[in-house]
């Protein structure tokens, strides 16, 4: 009888120690939930994609839940109803959202892009392109309000060229459909994103001959916002996003883009390997991707100097207001 009860209270021990254990080890696994909208799956995004698929979120314990909300308006709406966390879309929304007034404004916390990422597609193939070759074109942009748009006109204005009176400007085609019209016959010239621009030219459909994002200069073009109560109630959390995607800036970075496509590939199913690599090495030389998730003030008023030139910034906001590099700054330290 005492040998059993010795042996009971042997057994008893033990599963205290083994309990806690246990939990320990439970506790570990635990993981926290971020949901992200994106505006659009595209390569342009490719160190989110990278940040994923290597593990750098997961080895920071959050399970990252993507989502494509397709246009800025759709993302911004999904962010502001509760139906994403964290948002990855143009700092100008962030700008439209705050002009409509709110109590919870919408704040942008880390950068991914740092310059516009369309490019100039001639439909004839051009040896010496100059930009006066557009007066008198008949010119397929992009549509009225957003980033690419304001951009595009930007740039056309910096080399004197009016777009509502040098050239034929048609801008009332859906995002989703400028390159089928392209394709179809539309227009001398059009703006493309990657891929589709490098696949127009691998086809023969058009030829790149300039790219936006390098006449536009260094600009917040996408960057992970979310609602101020977001950033003050989940600092862990979002410190933590921060650093996760800091991690896959410095590994796109240091490496090449052949073992970046083979990375993101199942993110894309639908473009070849040899597309991919051309368009990741494309926005790779221009700088497009950001070196660090800092949002740095000249980048912020150099943005509002493009929307106030397109005639879409409804009044000058401080980076101070609408901008939080608290994290950035941290994790990149």
């Amino acid at each position: 009888m005492k040998k059993w009860c010795k042996a009971g209270v042997v057994f008893l021990l033990l599963c205290m120690l083994v309990i806690p254990l246990g939990a320990c080890g439970n506790k570990e696994q635990e993981t926290t939930k971020v949901r992200v909208a994106e505006v659009t799956r595209s390569l342009f995004y490719t160190p989110q994609y990278v940040a994923i698929e290597k593990g750098f979120f997961k080895d920071e314990g959050l399970n990252i839940d993507l989502k494509t909300t397709a246009g800025g308006d759709k993302t911004m709406t999904t962010l502001l109803s509760d139906g994403a966390d964290i948002a990855l879309v143009g700092s100008e929304t962030s700008i439209y959202v705050r002009a409509q007034g709110s109590n919870d404004p919408v704040i942008n916390f880390a950068q991914l892009t740092q310059t516009d990422g369309t490019f100039l597609v001639s439909r004839e193939k051009i040896d010496n392109f100059n930009w006066d070759m557009l007066k008198n074109s008949t010119f397929l942009g992009q549509r009225k309000g957003g980033m690419p748009q304001m951009a595009g006109e930007f740039v056309l204005k910096k080399h004197n060229i009016d777009p509502k009176k040098d050239l034929n400007l048609i801008q009332n085609i859906d995002f989703a459909n400028v390159a089928t019209a392209f394709a179809s016959g539309t227009g001398d010239f059009v703006q493309l994103f990657e891929p589709t621009a490098s696949v127009f030219e691998k086809e023969g459909k058009g030829y790149i001959v300039a790219s936006f994002g390098s006449e536009s200069g260094h600009l917040p073009y996408t960057v992970y916002m979310a609602k101020e109560s977001y950033l003050k109630e989940d600092k862990e959390t979002v410190k933590k996003f921060t650093k996760a995607l800091k991690k896959a800036q410095d590994w796109v970075q240091e490496n090449d883009a052949a073992e970046i496509a083979k990375v993101i590939q199942p993110y894309f199913e639908d473009t070849n390997l040899e597309t991919m690599e051309t368009v990741i090495n494309r926005y790779k030389e221009q700088g497009s991707f950001a070196t660090d998730p800092i949002l740095d003030e000249e980048e912020w008023i150099n943005l509002q100097n493009i929307m106030d030139e397109s005639g879409e910034l409804p009044s000058r906001i401080s980076h101070d207001e609408l901008v939080n590099t608290d994290f950035a700054e941290e994790v990149t330290k």
